[in-house]
């Protein structure tokens, strides 16, 4: 794994990490302003919208196991696929559930940043 890529897994790792912790300055930081959420149910969700069901006890994440990541890069973007089981208290439900995840990601003043996939800019 090349260090761009090791940065781009370092970026999807403390992501989860800060779920757990539900450190919204870090998940903040982590994220670009326009970024919104999907969850397993289908339901989308802004990105402060996700962020407050977090700080309010609505979305609890306890564990993140990551595994079979899968990294492509252009330039100042990157995609990462990665088999994430996530043992969480959602919406009343507890369990573990095992999603493959995909992270679309622009470097911004250094950083690895989290944003949506826009038409054809990924397509790499």
């Amino acid at each position: 794994m090349s260090s761009e890529e090791n940065e781009v897994l370092q970026a999807y790792e403390a992501f989860q990490q800060a779920m757990i912790a539900k450190d919204i300055a870090k998940l903040t930081a982590l994220t670009s302003p326009d970024k919104t959420f999907t969850h397993m149910s289908g339901k989308k969700q802004t990105r402060e919208e996700f962020f407050q069901e977090i700080r309010n006890g609505i979305l609890n994440y306890y564990r993140a196991d990551i595994r079979n990541v899968r990294i492509r890069m252009h330039q100042d973007k990157a995609v990462l696929q990665a088999d994430t089981t996530l043992t969480a208290k959602v919406y009343g439900f507890q369990g573990s559930w095992a999603l493959h995840s995909t992270a679309y990601y622009t470097k911004q003043n250094g950083s690895w940043i989290q944003t949506d996939r826009k038409e054809n800019e990924y397509d790499f």
